[in-house]
């Protein structure tokens, strides 16, 4: 019997110096010499999922999953759970939901409410090791397709799966290739988008990082179904580990005869490099993108041009992202009708989502479509931090729009999100709890987007600077319930007038918190108020003295010292000293700090 330990080496994990633990669990075992009837297999893995539990540890078949491991535990791991069949307790999993602690992962409500065929292999195989994925599955849908198929069957499957793009747009993929396939015009090109920029998303990069053979063989799916021959991933520059298992991954794919000249011996010749990109963020825009990759700035073009019949070097081009790709040869090897049985009418399958911010149970995962969003951010995700009052979750990225609580059970899909001012978009998911400024998280989107925005057109480049001038005036006090017209005018004209993605869905934060958090937008002007606490000009904390019990936490978390008392008595708040960091409001255990609610001018 052998016996299997998987380490997770996905980038969160690793700056927990998770190869600090995979070295130990290497070299104890080693010196050891742990039961010569069981061989035991140290596996560095890509991400397991349940980054707020990182680093974790694995045993298969013991079905043993350890959390927050550190490498001073690796030697009573050994000792105990390896050699004499221990378990150590303190390292289970704590299972926010269920208020215990489980033996395994599979336990726990965070993975039982998934269902994983993007991630599938991600956290059972080691990524820079083809043998993995093959004995996984690896390359027997690319085998069925080179012997067994036709191009036209491979387009039609993926049409009939309803397989749409996981990019953000969530146009039909089985259409695309058929468009490309149509076009009777030579070269063509295959592209991978893993330029993925929107905060708090790590979708793309965990795929890249954990299971990058599954994106490769999407691809020459691909290539054999349109008669392309040459490929193209373009991956952020900081991937840097997704960088160095994929090009692991394409070198020992050309090794294997699943990649360049004759491939598996089909007659069928195709082969992908690497791009590593700029760092802009329009360059996740599939125009953009082909600009950078020819060499040029990377700017959009107007999209009336088809990039299925003039894209890279205004050449027919099928552009796909990195989650699309991954899906394609489960549904080649299990059939379009297992595919579409998943998720909704009209959005099929299942949909990978980094779950960010306030929530308990921060990491990747992926649920069938149509799930909800309360029993992603409440069962899947475990509820808030601290149990502080849900307020919004931001889908979408910063394209997105601001969910509000009234709205969380709906279900998650293409249209569904579109209907109600956000967007699928790649898959960010950021929760809010009651100490967001919806105000301010208007203000950080444009802000960003004002600083990526290419300058190409004037109504991306102007307006939303224009846009971000009044969200800075409203947080600073200076706004007027005029300036609220004027900011929703902007909003439809820069939606109409853009000429790409990013300027388009720029105004979705806006609008969305425009219409769901309306009251605190007159609270900044009416009031000269942040109901929140996060608008420092507006914002003035006081300690109440009926529920303040002078336990002094308060001032132990003041950085500017400007909170003083004494046992016995009400703590007071130096006005003068107060630098509104919020640490008192949120550190106060017992209510007795809050947000004054008179004007501070």
């Amino acid at each position: 019997m052998n016996r299997t330990v998987y380490v997770c080496c996905g980038t969160g994990c690793l700056a927990n110096n998770s190869l600090d633990v995979y070295r130990e669990l290497k070299r104890l075992i080693e010196e050891h010499e742990v039961d010569a009837d069981v061989k035991t297999i140290v596996k560095a893995t890509g991400c397991n999922g349940l980054c707020e539990k990182g680093p974790l540890v694995k045993i298969e078949p013991d079905n043993i999953c350890y959390s927050k491991v550190k490498a001073s535990d690796v030697k009573e791991i050994v000792e105990k759970t390896l050699i004499n069949g221990q378990i150590v307790n303190r390292l289970l999993i704590f299972d926010t939901a269920q208020g215990k602690k489980v033996i395994s992962h599979k336990d726990t409500d965070f993975y039982k409410s998934q269902q994983k065929i993007a991630l599938r292999n991600i956290g059972e195989i080691d990524p820079a090791n083809i043998d993995d994925y093959i004995e996984r599955g690896g390359y027997e849908a690319l085998s069925k397709v080179l012997f067994q198929m036709t191009p036209e069957g491979v387009i039609s499957e993926i049409e009939k799966s309803g397989l749409r793009g996981r990019g953000g747009g969530g146009f039909p993929t089985g259409r695309k290739w058929r468009q490309c396939c149509n076009v009777n015009y030579f070269p063509k090109y295959v592209i991978c988008n893993g330029d993925e920029g929107d905060p708090g998303a790590f979708m793309d990069r965990s795929i890249l990082e954990g299971d990058p053979n599954t994106v490769i063989e999407g691809m020459i799916i691909c290539a054999y179904s349109i008669k392309s021959h040459r490929g193209f991933i373009y991956i952020r520059d900081e991937y840097s580990l997704a960088l160095k298992n994929m090009d692991c991954a394409l070198r020992q794919a050309r090794e294997r005869g699943y990649l360049g000249k004759n491939i598996m011996n089909s007659g069928f010749d195709f082969d992908i490099e690497i791009v590593r990109g700029g760092g802009a963020f329009v360059c996740g825009e599939s125009t953009a993108l082909m600009q950078s990759i020819e060499g040029n700035v990377g700017e959009p073009r107007a999209k009336y041009i088809h990039s299925v019949e003039k894209g890279l070097w205004g050449q027919p081009t099928v552009l796909n992202n990195v989650e699309t790709w991954a899906n394609v040869p489960e549904i080649i090897m299990k059939g379009s009708d297992w595919f579409s049985s998943i998720g909704t009418e009209n959005s099929k399958g299942t949909k990978v989502f980094s779950l960010v911010g306030k929530v308990k149970n921060t990491g990747l995962v992926e649920i069938p479509m149509g799930t909800t969003l309360r029993e992603l951010v409440f069962k899947i995700g475990g509820g808030i931090i601290g149990d502080k009052k849900f307020k919004a979750v931001q889908s979408g990225g910063p394209s997105g729009g601001c969910i509000p609580e009234s709205l969380m059970d709906l279900p998650v899909d293409f249209d569904t999100l579109k209907n109600i001012g956000s967007m699928m978009g790649s898959g960010g998911m950021i929760v809010m709890d009651e100490r967001t400024c919806m105000v301010d998280v208007a203000r950080y989107y444009l802000n960003f987007l004002s600083e990526e925005s290419c300058g190409k057109c004037v109504a991306c480049r102007e307006g939303i600077k224009r846009m971000l001038e009044i969200l800075t005036d409203i947080c600073n006090g200076k706004g007027s319930e005029e300036d609220l017209d004027l900011l929703e005018s902007l909003c439809h004209t820069v939606e109409e007038a853009s000429l790409c993605g990013l300027g388009k869905t720029a105004p979705n934060p806006v609008l969305t918190t425009l219409k769901y958090f309306k009251d605190e937008y007159y609270a900044h002007i009416r009031d000269k108020r942040c109901p929140a606490g996060v608008c420092p000009e507006l914002t003035e904390y006081e300690i109440d003295e009926k529920l303040c019990i002078s336990c002094g936490l308060c001032a132990k978390n003041c950085p500017a010292s400007a909170i003083w008392g004494e046992k016995g008595k009400p703590y007071y708040i130096n006005t003068e000293s107060c630098v509104k960091c919020g640490n008192c409001l949120d550190s106060c255990k017992f209510n007795a700090v809050g947000v004054k609610k008179g004007a501070r001018l």
